[in-house]
């Protein structure tokens, strides 16, 4: 009976030391298993932050690249409505030029320079509704002054045949703020001498200037 009881508790004891062992191993197997899930849970997490964290700089240089540009939209809108203000009271200036008393003179010296520069036989003047009578009465003179001016420089007595247009529906409009326009061999050649025309001109070579006058930050 003692041997039968005492192989009984042999066993017993094995076995509760099998079941500890079990149990101690188990522990050990899910700790391990634990730290390995929660090291990956920390590394996606990581790495999602990282990748968040990314996409966020991402979206701010975008934004500020799109604040910077539109900036320099804004900027360049407000340069070019100032230059365009410029042109406006340089072109209202004229407009008043146009209603002086030097004003025929001025047509006169206008004719000239386009007759000279247009260099034929028959010329075509142009001018505004408003400007005929002033074309009209000093067409003469600025003929027979180009006429000298080409006879002292060449020794040659042109007789070139300049007629204002009579076509009142093609008069020049009242954008070009006055001046003229002369044309030949049916409007194949023409010199625009309007008011409009060399303001353009004179503001165009005087561009670069004004701009550094008005944004020195930018020279």
């Amino acid at each position: 009976i003692h041997s039968s009881i005492h192989r009984v508790n042999f066993i017993l004891q094995e076995a509760h030391e099998k079941a500890n062992e079990i149990r101690v191993k188990t522990e050990h197997d899910f700790n391990l298993e634990k730290q390995t899930l929660v090291h990956e849970a920390k590394l996606n997490i990581q790495e999602e932050f990282a990748k968040k964290e990314k996409d966020r700089e991402i979206q701010e240089r975008i934004a500020r690249s799109a604040e910077v540009g539109e900036c320099r939209v804004k900027k360049m809108k407000i340069r070019d409505d100032l230059l365009n203000s410029l042109l406006e009271e340089a072109a209202s200036k004229c407009a008043v030029v146009a209603r002086g008393q030097n004003y025929p003179q001025l047509v006169q010296k206008l004719i000239v320079q386009g007759l000279i520069k247009i260099e034929e036989n028959e010329i075509t003047v142009y001018c505004r509704g408003d400007d005929v009578k002033t074309v009209q009465k000093v067409l003469p003179d600025a003929v027979k002054e180009y006429v000298d001016i080409m006879k002292k420089e060449s020794t040659v007595m042109l007789e070139p045949k300049v007629v204002l247009n009579g076509d009142r529906s093609k008069d020049l409009l009242d954008s070009t703020h006055g001046g003229i326009m002369l044309t030949a061999i049916n409007g194949k050649i023409v010199c625009d001498n309007t008011m409009a025309s060399r303001l353009g001109l004179v503001y165009e070579e005087l561009l670069p200037s004004i701009r550094a006058i008005l944004f020195p930050e930018d020279q």
